[in-house]
């Protein structure tokens, strides 16, 4: 079954009736190595065909549906129709230039690619590499109708699909046929993964994953430099087809994306906001626990031009906002002073002092960190109109609170999601080799665990399959030779060509922070520490390491990331299973290398090694036979 983007449920509303039905036709018998876009935008200037039909070994094909009635044209040529309707005669363009204009822009944008045209001395060289065509559907006129009114004359016969040729019962070889009858040219085409991921990469804009430190794949706004002219990248990176698919199907109303670490749910969110602001008056909410990912958040929605649009705030900034804005007072500082904050927000909304109802939506990154009676205060500020609530969660990375919280049923709290829940478990951010080893240190931490339709699920990662080096784990003689490891290894990064700002160190204590600092000043390693320098300067334009601590990166990534001082997690007063989350939270920023420094030995270096150990077993290439031993 063909994957129909966006989803068939999600576009009904928007669908005409015609659209509707041959909507499902495409679904229903074509196979599912088809993709099909259903009024997308596309390329630069956003044009939006009826339908896409994107196959690999056949091409791309573009058609316009029109649910026009035989008895209602009263004239028709090569360039327009001539409808008579309710309010009198009504001129439309030949449907079919409206299809040929589409699918032409894709052709040109698509040519600019050299990856994308034949080579010089093949037949066709210098067009793009795949058959591409374009066509017309009329859901409401039949074969025998369009005969007998010559709209032969004015729309080529096979570049038709008529109503009796799209029903229900028609053979799937037979529908097919009348599809690929519309290509004028045909010849020999198997596109391969990257050249797709090219094709998707150029006609949808949106959709491009940029390279770098923490960008969760944010697409820049219309008016920045690097939108107007962009160099095409070696390496393309774009949403796969089910983030994509997700991304565009998001309608209003309370939904829930459980995600593993690493599977593009910042990514998502990210798309989502910029979407809502260009659609909504009032403004959009995003939400997160963690200081450091809302500074950066805010950063990228700012670089987009949406700081009027989108306020990003961590969850108890936005309490002490909400407090300030409307004079209620803020409770005594002291302990308890953020419990106490938010129940004086919660008082007030309830008392009437704070409005309800503030902003068009409500996007709540890194969910698992909120306490439950927190949502109840949240669903009250999205505005009943759109009613459009988003949450990203994964308990796996629940940090902040005990690792056996209670559970909790969404219901409860007052998310109405039941049935708009969606489960991403594909890892993209990190290579096998260390989704392997953080997946075997924390093993006990992620043994899936089922939750019904209104509960919270456990879900264990699945690498998409990157391969990459194995993660290392160094012993030290003393903690002094671990920043003199941690420092060599750094320049070593940058002698290779690595950019300072592609690694990160992260600590678990901030002491450790304030050490590793000093050591790589000494050494003459800009570094920015972000509990020093306020956690929205972290990511300067000066190429500088990061330093983070264990809970301030989460829900951020980083091509290196080394940390230090293992071997002292964790402590005999700790939480074991809360560490054991921290520091798998922590491996699972690497995007290509993971480095770990211990100089004492501790139960979380000894699973380390045994996890590094059976991982490099389980992925060495067979040993041919009779090798010499």
């Amino acid at each position: 079954m063909a994957k129909l983007i966006p989803s068939r449920n999600s576009s009904l509303a928007q669908m005409q009736a015609g659209e509707k039905r041959f909507s499902e036709r495409l679904e229903q018998k074509l196979e599912d190595d088809y993709l099909l876009w259903y009024d997308v935008p596309i390329g630069p200037r956003q044009t939006r065909p009826d339908f896409v039909v994107f196959h690999p070994r056949r091409g791309l094909l573009v058609l316009e549906v029109k649910d026009w009635k035989q008895d209602t044209i009263s004239a028709a040529d090569k360039t327009q129709f001539t409808l008579i309707t309710s309010q009198g005669a009504v001129r439309q363009h030949n449907p079919l230039l409206q299809a040929r204009a589409y699918a032409l822009e894709i052709k040109v944008m698509l040519e600019r690619d050299p990856a994308l045209r034949h080579p010089a001395g093949h037949r066709h060289e210098g067009h793009v590499i795949m058959p591409w065509a374009h066509g017309v559907v009329l859901s409401n006129i039949s074969r025998k109708q369009f005969e007998d009114g010559n709209l032969q004359e004015v729309i080529p016969a096979h570049l038709v699909i008529c109503r009796d040729e799209m029903v229900d019962t028609v053979d799937a070889e037979t529908f097919q046929e009348r599809l690929w009858a519309m290509f004028t040219q045909v010849f020999p085409c198997a596109l391969t993964l990257p050249q797709i991921d090219r094709i998707r990469w150029h006609m949808f804009p949106e959709l491009r994953v940029e390279w770098g430190e923490g960008q969760f794949g944010l697409p820049y706004g219309e008016d920045t430099d690097e939108k107007k002219v962009i160099a095409i990248p070696d390496l393309i990176r774009v949403m796969d087809t089910q983030q994509e698919q997700l991304a565009r199907s998001l309608g209003d109303e309370h939904r829930i994306i459980h995600g593993v670490a690493g599977s593009g749910k910042t990514m998502i969110l990210g798309y989502r906001a910029i979407h809502l602001a260009r659609k909504l008056a009032k403004p959009i909410l995003v939400l997160c626990y963690n200081k450091t990912l809302a500074a950066r958040l805010d950063q990228l929605m700012g670089e987009r031009g949406l700081s009027d649009k989108v306020q990003v705030y961590n969850f108890h900034k936005w309490c002490r906002k909400m407090l300030e804005a409307y004079h209620e007072p803020l409770p005594p500082e002291g302990e308890g002073f953020f419990e106490a904050m938010v129940e004086r927000v919660m008082a007030a909304v309830e008392a009437g002092r704070i409005p309800r109802f503030q902003y068009g939506a409500v996007l709540i990154d890194e969910g698992h960190d909120f306490e439950p009676e927190w949502y109840q205060l949240i669903v009250q500020m999205v505005d009943p109109d759109t009613n459009a609530l988003l949450v990203l969660y994964d308990d796996a990375q629940n940090i902040y609170g005990k690792a056996d919280r209670a559970k909790f049923t969404w219901k409860s709290v007052g998310v109405q999601a039941q049935g708009r829940t969606t489960i991403l478990r594909i890892n993209y951010r990190n290579t096998l080799e260390i989704l392997s080893v953080a997946r075997r240190f924390a093993h006990e931490l992620l043994d899936e665990r089922e939750g019904d339709n209104d509960g919270v699920p456990l879900i264990a990662p699945e690498s998409a399959g990157r391969r990459g080096a194995v993660p290392e784990l160094i012993r030290t003689e003393n903690a002094n030779a671990e920043l003199r490891t941690l420092i060599e290894r750094l320049r070593s990064a940058r002698e290779r060509g690595r950019k300072l700002s592609d690694a990160a160190v992260i600590f678990r204590h901030k002491w450790e922070g304030e050490k590793i600092q000093q050591a790589l000043q000494e050494a003459g390693i800009a570094c920015r520490l972000a509990d020093s320098i306020g956690k929205r300067s972290l990511y300067s334009a000066e190429d500088s390491v990061k330093l983070v601590s264990m809970h301030s990166s989460k829900g951020l990534e980083f091509p290196l990331v080394i940390i230090p001082y293992v071997g002292g997690m964790p402590k005999p007063d700790q939480d074991e299973a809360l560490e054991a989350r921290l520091l798998y939270v922590a491996m699972t920023r690497a995007t290509e290398q993971l480095v770990l420094i211990h100089h004492e030995e501790s139960v979380f270096t000894a699973r380390i090694r045994g996890s590094i150990n059976d991982i490099q077993q389980q992925l060495a290439p067979p040993q041919l036979s009779g090798a010499i031993s």
